[in-house]
Formats: C-alpha cells, sequence, structure tokens
C-alpha cells in the first residue's frame, strides 16, 4: 500500500512533464523556452521553483538526520535559510532579470558573458558548474534512492534506476517549464508532507513539552545552542556565510531570477518563498530533534525520517509523506540538470565550436546532453557515500567560491573586471578545495569563510590591475536610461 501514493506521484509528475513539453515546440525559439521557460513564472511559480531547487536531500533526509544527533543547536543552523529567497530575489532578482532581457540572455553564463567580455571566464563558469553540479547531483539521487529502499524494502539499485529514470525523462523532454511547474507541485507536496508528519510526530510524543522534557532527563546535550561543545559558536557563524549570505552565489537560484514575469511576480514570490522554506526548515528538523525522543537509539541518522514515517502512519499517509523528501530531492536534481545541459550546449557548444546550429540541432544536442548527464550521475552513484549532508554542503560551498564575487560584484562594481573574476575563480576554488582535502579550520570556522574574503580581496585586486570594461558594458549594466 506504501508503493501505491508513490507511483501515483511519479506518474504524475511524468504526465505533467509531458503536457508542459509541448511548449517549446509551439514557441518557436527553443532556447529561450527549454533553458528559462519564455520568462513566464508567476509569484507561487517562482517562490515554489526557488524553494524546491534549493531544497534537496539535504533538508529533509540529511538535515533531520544531523538535527537527530546533534538537536536544536542544528535546528538553528538550518533556520538560517529561511530568508534566502527573499535575499536571494531582493538583491539579485530585478537587475538580472533586466539584463538578461537586455541581452537576450538564459543562463547565468550569458550574464558573465556580457559583463565581462571573456572566453576564459566563460569556460571556467562551465566546467566549475558541471563539476560541483554533478557532486551535488549524485548526492540527490543517492538520497532518493536511499529514501525508496528503506521505505519499500527494494534493493538501492531499482530505486536509483527508477529515481534516475524518472528525472532524466522529465528533465529532458519537458525543459525549464516542466522543471519549474513540476518544482511547484513538488512545493506543495514538501509543504503537506511535512506538516503531516511533524503533528503526528507531536502527538505520538505527547506535545511538545513532554518531548523536550524526554530529551532533558536522555540527553540534555540536545537542548543547548552548542550541542554542549559539539558545534562550536564560530562553526554556527560559519553558517550565515554558507546558507544565508553565500546563496547570493549560486547558479541554480540566480537562473530564476531571469525567468520571472514581472515585478509583482517578484515581490509576491520573495514573501511567499519565505514563508514556506520558515516551514520547512523549522518543521523537518524539529521532527529530527523530536525523533530522538520518539525513536532512540536509531544509529544511522539518514534513516530517522523515513523510520518515524513507516512506524508511526498508515501505508497509505506513509506513502504520501515519502512523496515529500522524493520530491525535494527530484526538484533539486531537475533544476542543476537543466543548467548543465545549458552549460554544455548554450554556453560552451555553441560559442566555441558551432556557433550557427539549427533548432532542430540545439534540440537533439539538449536532449542528448541531458541524458548523458543523467547516465553519467546515476554510474557515480552506484557506490554511495554514506553521509549526504555533508556531501551537498561541500559542492554548496564549492559553487560559491567560485561564482559570489564575479556575480555579485559584478552586478553592483562597475570597476569589476574579467581579470578579476579569472582570478577570483580560479584561486578561490584552489583555496577552498585545498583548505577542505587537508581539513584546515581558520578559528574553527567553516572553510567557506576565508574562502569567500580570499575571493573578494582577490577579485578587488585583479579588478584594479586589470584592463578596464569597455564602454558598451559600462552602458549596459550602469547606464540609468
Amino acid at each position: 500500500m506504501l508503493i501505491i501514493p508513490i507511483f501515483i506521484y511519479i506518474l504524475a509528475i511524468l504526465i505533467v512533464a509531458w503536457q508542459t513539453g509541448k511548449h517549446k515546440h509551439k514557441a518557436g525559439k527553443f532556447m529561450e523556452e527549454y533553458f528559462i521557460g519564455s520568462r513566464s513564472m508567476g509569484g507561487l511559480v517562482l517562490a515554489m521553483t526557488l524553494i524546491s531547487s534549493y531544497v534537496g536531500a539535504s533538508s529533509f533526509i540529511g538535515g533531520p538526520g544531523v538535527a537527530y544527533n546533534l538537536g536544536l543547536s542544528w535546528v538553528f543552523l538550518a533556520c538560517i535559510q529561511v530568508p534566502t529567497a527573499f535575499f536571494t530575489l531582493g538583491i539579485l532578482g530585478k537587475k538580472l532579470a533586466i539584463i538578461s532581457r537586455k541581452i537576450n540572455g538564459v543562463t547565468i553564463t550569458d550574464y558573465l558573458r556580457a559583463r565581462y567580455e571573456s572566453n576564459l571566464v566563460i569556460v571556467l563558469a562551465s566546467l566549475m558548474m558541471l563539476i560541483f553540479f554533478i557532486g551535488t547531483i549524485v548526492a540527490q539521487f543517492v538520497g532518493g534512492a536511499r529514501l525508496f529502499e528503506s521505505v519499500t524494502g527494494l534493493s538501492y539499485n531499482f530505486g536509483l534506476i527508477l529515481f534516475t529514470a524518472v528525472v532524466i525523462i522529465y528533465t529532458t523532454f519537458g525543459g525549464f517549464r516542466a522543471v519549474t511547474i513540476t518544482d511547484a507541485i513538488q512545493g506543495i507536496v514538501m509543504l503537506l508532507a511535512t506538516g503531516l508528519l511533524f503533528f503526528i510526530i507531536l502527538e505520538k510524543g505527547n506535545g511538545m513539552e513532554n518531548i523536550m522534557q524526554t530529551l532533558l532527563k536522555t540527553n540534555p546535550n540536545l537542548l543547548t545552542p552548542d550541542s554542549n561543545g559539539a558545534v562550536s559558536k564560530p562553526f554556527i557563524l560559519s553558517f550565515w556565510m554558507l546558507v544565508g549570505v553565500g546563496v547570493l552565489g549560486l547558479p541554480v537560484t540566480e537562473v530564476r531570477c531571469m525567468g520571472f514575469k514581472d515585478s509583482k511576480a517578484m515581490h509576491r514570490a520573495m514573501i511567499i518563498g519565505t514563508s514556506i522554506v520558515g516551514i520547512l526548515m523549522l518543521g523537518m528538523h524539529l521532527v529530527g530533534v523530536m525523533g530522538a525522543a520518539v525513536e532512540p537509539g536509531v544509529e544511522v541518522g539518514d534513516k530517522i525520517i523515513p523510520i518515524l514515517a513507516i512506524k508511526n502512519m498508515h501505508p497509505i499517509l506513509a506513502g504520501v509523506f515519502i512523496a515529500g523528501p522524493l520530491a525535494a530531492i527530484m526538484s533539486s536534481v531537475d533544476s542543476l540538470l537543466i543548467m548543465s545541459s545549458a552549460a554544455i550546449v548554450k554556453d560552451l557548444y555553441i560559442n566555441y565550436i558551432d556557433k550557427n546550429p539549427s533548432e532542430s540541432k540545439i534540440k537533439k544536442l539538449s536532449f542528448a546532453t541531458s541524458l548523458l548527464l543523467g547516465i553519467i550521475v546515476f554510474v557515480l552513484a552506484l557506490n554511495p557515500p554514506k553521509l549526504l549532508v555533508w556531501i551537498n554542503l561541500f559542492a554548496l560551498a564549492g559553487q560559491e567560491a567560485a561564482f559570489f564575487c564575479p556575480i555579485l560584484l559584478g552586478l553592483y562594481w562597475k570597476r569589476a573586471n574579467a581579470t578579476g573574476a579569472a582570478v577570483s575563480m580560479i584561486f578561490s576554488v584552489v583555496f577552498y578545495l585545498y583548505t577542505v582535502i587537508m581539513n584546515i579550520k581558520i578559528m574553527n570556522m567553516h572553510q567557506i569563510v576565508p574562502t569567500i574574503i580570499f575571493s573578494i580581496l582577490l577579485f578587488t585586486i585583479g579588478s584594479y590591475f586589470g584592463k578596464p570594461n569597455s564602454e558598451k558594458v559600462n552602458e549596459l549594466f550602469f547606464s540609468k536610461k
């Protein structure tokens, strides 16, 4: 019975993708439709697709799993993400939307090309997107397959095949429009799933006060702001950079700023998005903490959410709930997959190999690229890593190291130029990878904090010593007309 609602949900997603996929054949402009949905997103869809592309396996499986082990300190860290939609749209939304329309851009790399007029910056951006996107997609695929395995009893490989096939099919043939509409549906499913499990576990534990009293007796460290030293104060502050300010350097959220319909849609999305992220983050991570009282002794934190759902819900309701994490995972993967395809087809192939391909050829290449990327990630996910949340955070920080300065400072600092962007992208990523691999922590902070500081310094120095921007760039980006 548990499998029935999961399969119904998957079938519904495929039908939606099939129907929305028809638009790209009518639109006439394949790339604008396939990669940016003809800039037609309204407020609700924009809010949901921002949320869904950002909230994934880490927030529904890995995050609550860490909260199960560390307690309220991790809930506090997770809630730093609440204003991300408001923050991203408020700072980047309007200007990116205006610029992208002026240059007819459909990817973040289009923006970088117009801003820096540098082949080196474009190639670096495309390659770094692919590297860190693939890392993130692998983590999401593994999360989806593990979840399917946990709740159905079927094999990990079967779940991985099913999950991969569904995501590849609706992303490859539906394009950006299918991704955003299915993201909106998935966002609603996530919201319902979070509320459903939260109130069931609250009732199971006889109320929040009783749950907290139980934790106070069994493991009082779970109720302290730093888990009795397990989470250091510098690490807590680091999260304001990693999942707060740093999200301004995530291409997957910024491309959404290029695809909404008008200012009214953006303002509506800021309010809706902030409210829903708050419910999802607080709800799911609190469930993880509550699980330590209701279901103690679970050795692998990533399993706590499936265990709570299966043990405390009717099989049909459990199936409906499990669709929530699956929705979160699929909505993260589809966004990254479509952007990876854009990086290869739009940003590399068309600009450096075949500058005037036919629309038919672009369609075939786009479909084939999405399919091939999905297969590559599937192969990499066959031997799954253990700790999803840390893999996801690693890839997240890698994107921020590469893109935070070129995107944000390029948008608002007139002196920013290609030299600053290229130097910042190369050496910031090298610095980040070195500190992570060697486990170097400055003042016990997450590596992203010194990386962003280093990135800003490099970007500033490079921009002062590099070749000034052309009048065309200054006119396009900073003219008041």
